[in-house]
């Protein structure tokens, strides 16, 4: 399991109090989920990293993207290595079968999720969302995700995430930063 900088560690489910309700009410499907208190200031992926010696690769990202065919909005979860961008454009299009795709406005996220910006995970999202984590993301023993608030993270079994409602494996879902 990946260490945060020493922080002290909690069982998730026994710390609501540094979850979004969301993500409380749905941490029960992964037990063995660790919850750190963080600095707020720190919860961007490049400074937590910094601050709190982590690597990266140990690092998920989650964003929300939405797609629109003709009219109707969809939406997809989807979660990367930090060293790594989504291709929105391509597979994540193609897999949303989506005229259009691009980000969720924040606004629009944080309002969808009920979770922070800079904190949402993908524990917790609405299930109707289908939650795609890299494939090469999958091969992490532990990772470090949002907790749905931008004081704390989630420290997870990747293999954990993908037992999550509508979530699935996908190959190339995003590519390395140069």
């Amino acid at each position: 399991m990946p260490r945060l900088g020493g922080l002290e560690q909690h069982a998730a489910a026994a710390r609501p109090d540094l979850l979004a309700a969301p993500v409380a009410g749905a941490i029960a499907g992964i037990p063995e989920a660790v919850v750190v208190e963080i600095d707020p200031s720190l919860a961007d992926t490049e400074a937590l990293c910094a601050a709190y010696d982590l690597a990266l690769e140990d690092s998920v990202n989650c964003v929300i993207i939405r797609g629109v065919r003709a009219g109707e909005e969809r939406y997809a979860v989807c979660l990367t290595q930090a060293n790594k961008r989504v291709d929105v454009n391509g597979v994540v299009r193609r897999r949303l079968d989506a005229r259009r795709a691009s980000f969720a406005p924040m606004d629009q996220a944080v309002a969808l999720t009920g979770m922070e910006y800079g904190g949402i995970t993908a524990v917790g999202t609405p299930v109707d969302w289908p939650i795609w984590v890299d494939s090469e993301a999958v091969e992490r023993p532990w990772v470090c995700i949002g907790s749905g608030l931008r004081r704390s993270k989630l420290l997870v079994p990747v293999r954990a995430l993908l037992r999550l409602p509508g979530a699935e494996a996908v190959e190339g879902l995003s590519r390395s930063v140069p």
